[in-house]
């Protein structure tokens, strides 16, 4: 208990003397007292979230998808589900098909609300709107199945919220056929870390090399750096252990839907949520990442897969690549599991995060995690940092130990769904069995 307070004088200390701190406490007397909710819907046609929604087209079916904000949300069901963790996703299917299809709620989160189920949640301080009960409000907007030949449905289908980015997965069946839509949907009030980054403009076209040949894109992954640095450059981190090949409508779906969440810059708000979480125990899965660095810049994306507390969270780190594999995005990457917290000076915030040393470990865990993701088309490894024993590990920019059989993961993304048994091998290197020691050497997929 004596070294938690410690701990939590140091942080607050530090924050204090950079002048964030004060920021924060302009917010605690509204965390203290909460806020009181009046039922008081908003016509969703007076809604300006519909103006962001994408639309696909497959056969007979199109389907259009949306995702409110968090205060769109509110004004159109009149009361606050983000404070129940709870947001709509609003969904409108037109069939031109000559059959009727129904839309499945599950596919879009297996732990999806009824309608009443999340009335339910604001019922003990609701009344009556306009003679509309805040039930029938609910079940009024909800999306209504089935959707029959030449007609139009719309709706919402209330979900477990998610901040940054929405990964919907939008599946449509009748009784001859089904079809599958994937939508990647971000929510323009989250400050993420890619916010940063203008992607079409990273590269000078003339710099971007297409590769077409599997055996041309090994060459050229097993020449990029082997190790994320510091800012300057002039020393090495933790290993390029991963690569991401595909289109950001497959594999950011991918990850979402296993469970990853994108990472906030450092802000106001980001603070005060990290500084909650360190000194309540408990688990922010959207907390900045510390900046490494590759191509001479901070990663940029993040992602991260939080458990109970903010102390342990398996995060990865990619950088788009000046490569394309036949015509599609090439990203590099760094993965490792975070096991515990320590304090250092070498951190702007004075503490850190503990990395298990078997960085192969966090590496094989993405690989399996995504398999079964729907979108893994293929998989194969290719060479890196090169062999690093566990009797002499190297040490990353914070001072942890890491140890590794030298291989980074290539992984190629394509349009789900995709069975395990789909997933094709690539025959380049692969690594040891699990257990067997790095410093035995590698041996290739082919024997």
């Amino acid at each position: 208990m004596a070294s938690g307070v410690r701990r939590a004088r140091l942080m607050l200390t530090w924050y204090w003397k950079s002048g964030l701190l004060s920021s924060l406490c302009l917010v605690i007397p509204l965390i203290v007292s909460g806020c009181a909710t009046t039922f008081s819907p908003t016509p969703i046609d007076d809604v300006p979230f519909k103006s962001r929604a994408q639309i696909q087209t497959k056969g007979g079916l199109t389907v259009t998808a949306a995702v409110p904000t968090s205060e769109e949300a509110n004004a159109i069901y009149g009361v606050d589900l983000a404070s129940k963790e709870i947001q709509p996703i609003w969904i409108e299917v037109e069939n031109a098909e000559e059959t009727p299809y129904w839309l499945l709620p599950s596919g879009l989160d297996p732990a999806y609300f009824s309608a009443a189920e999340a009335a339910h949640a604001f019922a003990s301080s609701q009344s009556a709107h306009d003679g509309e009960s805040i039930t029938e409000h609910f079940q009024g907007l909800r999306f209504k199945n089935p959707i029959y030949p030449g007609a139009t449905a719309s709706g919402f289908v209330i979900v477990n919220r998610d901040e940054g980015y929405k990964a919907l997965d939008i599946d449509l069946i009748s009784r001859e056929d089904a079809a599958s839509f994937t939508y990647i949907i971000e929510d323009p009030s989250f400050k993420g870390d890619y916010t940063l980054v203008d992607f079409y403009t990273l590269y000078p076209i003339e710099e971007i090399t297409d590769l077409q040949d599997e055996h041309a894109l090994r060459d050229a992954l097993e020449l990029l750096p082997c190790c994320t640095t510091n800012k300057k450059g002039s020393e090495q981190g933790d290993p390029l252990n991963l690569v991401l090949i595909g289109n950001s409508s497959d594999i950011f779906p991918a990850l979402i839907r296993r469970g990853w969440h994108g990472t906030e810059i450092l802000w106001s708000k980001s603070l005060r949520r990290t500084i909650e979480s360190f000194l309540q125990g408990s688990r922010y899965r959207y907390s900045p990442i510390s900046p490494l660095y590759v191509f001479e810049r901070q990663q940029d994306l993040a992602a991260q897969k939080a458990r109970g507390t903010i102390h342990e969270r398996n995060h990865l780190r990619l950088w788009l690549t000046p490569f394309r594999f036949r015509g599609e995005p090439v990203w590099i990457g760094q993965i490792s599991r975070d096991i515990g917290v320590k304090f250092t000076l070498k951190s702007a915030t004075i503490s850190t995060h503990v990395i298990d040393p078997d960085v192969d470990e966090a590496r094989r865990y993405l690989v399996e995690d995504l398999a079964y993701s729907q979108a893994l088309a293929k998989l194969g490894y290719v060479k890196g940092v090169g062999v690093v024993s566990e009797n002499a590990p190297r040490m990353n920019l914070v001072g942890d130990p890491w140890f590794t059989d030298g291989l980074r993961a290539v992984m190629l993304f394509e349009p789900r769904p995709r069975a395990l048994s789909d997933v094709e091998i690539l025959q380049w290197e692969w690594p040891l069995p699990m257990g067997a020691s790095a410093s035995q050497g590698l041996r290739d997929a082919s024997q």
